[in-house]
């Protein structure tokens, strides 16, 4: 498939002006394809030739201002419109599209609890083409009239209010202009919760299998949903600027959720089924707030192209933790971002194929594609919470509006949004921007303590990096009358702009002094001696979550970096994480201490004592969690000790009870956990497998029982998976996911050694086939991770330099390579 450039796409948009598209699918014609007919009414300013995008599986006619055309022009994705004249035209589209099975175009999916059968769209970024045929990129938007025809039972959502016109026709409300990108169709036999807020229409659906889930959950989310709504008609002085407000809870969902306007759509993972916790209720409550604060960044005022997806994701996902802690009970949303989210910037800003949040320039499609990342999500809010910090929310908002009444309905680029925030402040928001959106790398601060000759400390910040920051400090005293505690003795004085002018008198020395105290700017932070030794015995007993996810932050990237000794985290894990309350520290602490330093950073030889630490830590936390207090951080401590259990014993014993001693009871989720486990430790077998399938046949369950197989320590059931995965080409998206992440198990190193060379060959080649979606997934959740050896590597280079992969799974697998190298980097030091 071509994929549209830059210079391309800025020709065809001085060519033409779009006014409407009119699009009839019919979602009655069978299993593998649909019908798509299109019209599109445009302008051309000026004689020219252009070209619109489509990907049939059978072009049937086109005509262009009633002329025929001939399909066979086609050439891949591209129809060719010759010779056209300055004014009015109409183009005529009938194809025949094919359905998906990995969440791109329209994807189809039928529910094995029921046999039920549902479709949706997901038709980012240039995935238009699979549904309906477009002039495909970002500024030329256009009115959309879309309507359906689709089986009897089913019901119909898009972005607007959608009527049923009877026969299985529906027809939905015209559209103001919005992009390509943004059309939205869900069709299938919903279960939907329906209510009105401020006048407008809202509603959540899910399959019908999961609305129990649902139903017991409906008034928490619509409560998100009003409340971040209010919230955001007080940050912003434009209205929501569509007809009504869906949510459908999607299945084999690629992404967390996507802003379709008026129509978002969520992972129906999103739909709790089992239990969870109250930071994952959090979680929840985020995305749906992020995705709320699209309608407004990127539906209403829309970037040109793609080299500003920052416009998009880096201030929906600012506004999404920003507006849940002011809007709803969620009130700690900044320690998760902290101790979590965070981190995925941090790791994809130091490796090769960091970019700036802002780039200079992006090419073409596919290398947008590249760029939603930790950078463009997560480093992108964290850039913008300093800058709040160091302009004021006011500004900052007033800055926001103005840029939303100069460019709604229309589209806008990072000079537009600077100078809207230039217009607010006196502040030079323009040099702020060079410094912190056109630069790469993370900025690292470390306190350097002096003494007076009266006995009085004053702190200076080394920098290294070049960015300049505004930080809180944090002073922490011993508590006296609480042993092993630390006091707050002040931060709101202690406020320094990075790089200092003069040293900043900080009184008697802290047992703690600790930098980015809040965490508002966006830097790896360092301590000095006297306060990491501090730390070693006093971190659970600083007073507040978010202090110490920043300290927690810091351990990890001194980690990463091979300044701190994995032993040593794993040590200060141990000591402290049993005091710990936040279920976010928690999680991520447990999640990083397996999954990177006992599974990657430390030898081979030096895991299972690794494993017995983490195992005994949980189980503390379990014990701690005997009264029943906190369910959550008991479910999170259950979790942890089955990924890390050595023996199969006692989690056998669990399962076959149904039961852990205390609680809480096995719901499908823990029971397919435990099964995964199990299967590594070669405890169970494809007999168990099939039963507990049989007992859970919902499309979570198939995944648990695809997981499980190819976990299992049998060299015919790595056979299967393989060819599964990279031979049969049947798996849907979730399924692969699933079956990878069973595969490749640190304890079966030798058992898979053989395909460690064939994943680069095969990897290729079925990214080449398959397309993004695949191509991303086996570039991630396929990539032989355990694997920490020179060798592999090697064999990855060699790839990379030698095989030409497709450039999804290229910058996966160059990625997951430098985190190989870094990992081989911390076992050396």
């Amino acid at each position: 498939m071509s994929v549209l450039t830059r210079d391309e796409a800025q020709s065809r948009a001085k060519l033409l002006d779009v006014h409407r598209y009119t699009i009839e699918l019919d979602l009655t014609t069978g299993d593998e394809t649909f019908d798509s007919r299109t019209v599109i009414r445009f302008a051309t300013r000026a004689d020219g030739d252009t070209f619109v995008e489509v990907k049939p599986a059978e072009l049937r006619t086109v005509t262009l201002d009633g002329q025929p055309l001939d399909p066979a022009s086609l050439d891949e994705n591209r129809l060719p419109l010759k010779n056209l004249t300055a004014g009015e035209h109409e183009l005529r589209v009938d194809a025949r599209m094919r359905y998906s099975r990995t969440g791109e175009g329209m994807h189809r999916f039928t529910d094995p609890t029921d046999g039920e059968t549902y479709v949706y769209t997901q038709l980012f970024l240039d995935e238009v083409q699979r549904v309906y045929a477009a002039f495909d990129q970002p500024d030329l938007k256009a009115v959309f009239d879309v309507s359906v025809r689709a089986p009897e039972g089913w019901s119909v959502l898009a972005n607007g209010v959608t009527e049923r016109l009877g026969e299985g026709h529906w027809r939905a409300a015209t559209t103001p202009l919005i992009s390509t990108y943004l059309v939205a169709v869900a069709a299938g036999p919903w279960h939907s919760v329906r209510t009105e807020h401020r006048g407008l229409p809202f509603g959540i659906h899910c399959r019908r299998s999961l609305a129990p889930h649902l139903d017991a959950d409906a008034d928490e989310i619509l409560d998100v949903m009003r409340t971040c709504f209010d919230r955001f008609h007080e940050k912003f002085e434009e209205p929501y600027p569509f007809d009504s407000y869906d949510q459908a809870f999607v299945p084999e969902f690629n992404s967390g959720a996507m802003e379709n306007p008026g129509l978002v759509t969520f992972r129906d993972e999103y739909v709790f089924r089992s239990a969870v916790t109250d930071t994952e209720r959090q979680t929840r409550a985020m995305v749906i707030a992020h995705e709320m604060a699209h309608m407004w960044f990127g539906n209403l005022v829309t970037l040109t192209w793609w080299d500003d997806i920052w416009l998009n994701e880096s201030f929906a996902e600012y506004m999404g933790y920003q507006t849940t802690i002011e809007a709803t009970r969620f009130s700690d949303t900044w320690v998760e971002f902290g101790v979590d989210r965070k981190s995925w910037g941090y790791d994809a800003d130091q490796r090769p194929s960091t970019h700036p949040v802002a780039p200079e320039a992006v090419e073409d499609t596919a290398s947008a594609l590249l760029n939603f990342d930790g950078i463009s999500y997560s480093k992108g809010a964290a850039v913008l919470r300093q800058l709040v910090a160091w302009l004021g929310e006011k500004d900052f908002l007033a800055g926001i509006n103005i840029h939303f009444a100069r460019h709604k309905f229309a589209n806008a680029n990072l000079a537009d949004l600077i100078d809207s925030l230039a217009d607010a402040t006196d502040r030079d928001v323009h040099a702020w921007a060079d410094s912190w959106l056109r630069t790469t790398g993370v900025d690292k601060l470390t306190p350097l303590v002096d003494s007076a000759d009266d006995g009085t400390r004053t702190l200076t910040v080394e920098r290294a990096g070049s960015r300049p920051h505004r930080v809180t400090v944090g002073l922490y005293d011993h508590d006296t009358a609480d042993e092993g505690s630390l006091v707050l003795r002040e931060r709101e004085r202690v406020e320094l702009d990075v790089p200092q002018t003069v040293p900043q008198p900080i009184g008697k020395r802290p047992a703690l002094l600790l930098l980015n105290d809040g965490d508002l700017t966006y830097a790896k932070i360092r301590f000095d001696a006297e306060s990491f030794e501090t730390l070693r015995t006093g971190l659970s007993g600083l007073p507040e979550a978010l202090t110490r996810a920043v300290v927690w932050n810091a351990l990890r990237d001194a980690v990463r970096d091979g300044e701190l000794p994995p032993a040593d985290y794993l040590e200060v894990a141990r000591a402290h994480l049993p005091r710990e309350m936040d279920l976010a520290v928690v999680e991520a602490v447990l999640a990083f201490a397996s999954g990177h330093v006992a599974d990657r950073y430390l030898k081979p030889e030096d895991r299972p004592a690794a494993l017995a630490t983490l195992g005994s830590l949980c189980r503390d936390l379990i014990r701690r969690t005997e009264d029943g207090d906190n369910p959550g951080l008991r479910l999170i401590a259950v979790r942890h000790f089955i990924d890390v259990a050595a023996h199969p014993d006692t989690i056998a014993a669990w399962l076959a009870d149904g039961t852990v001693p205390g609680g809480p009871e096995l719901d499908p989720a823990l029971r397919w956990r435990i099964l995964g486990r199990l299967a590594v430790l070669g405890a169970t077998d494809e007999a168990a497998i099939a039963a507990e399938l049989e007992r859970d046949p919902s499309a979570t369950g198939r995944q648990g029982a695809a997981h499980c197989r190819a976990a299992l320590p049998d060299p015919e059931a790595k056979r299967a998976a393989w060819e599964a995965m990279f031979t049969t080409d049947d798996l849907s998206n979730y399924l692969f996911k699933a079956t990878a992440q069973g595969f490749w198990q640190p304890e079966q190193a030798d058992l898979v050694r053989e395909y460690v060379p064939r994943y680069y060959q095969d990897a290729v080649a079925v990214a080449a086939r398959r397309g993004p979606a695949i191509a991303t997934a086996t570039g991630h959740w396929a990539f032989p991770a355990y694997a920490v050896d020179a060798e592999n590597l090697a064999l990855g280079e060699a790839c990379l330099r030698d095989a030409a992969p497709v450039t999804a799974l290229r910058r996966k697998l160059a990625d997951e390579l430098d985190d190989l190298a870094r990992a081989l980097r911390v076992r050396e030091a």
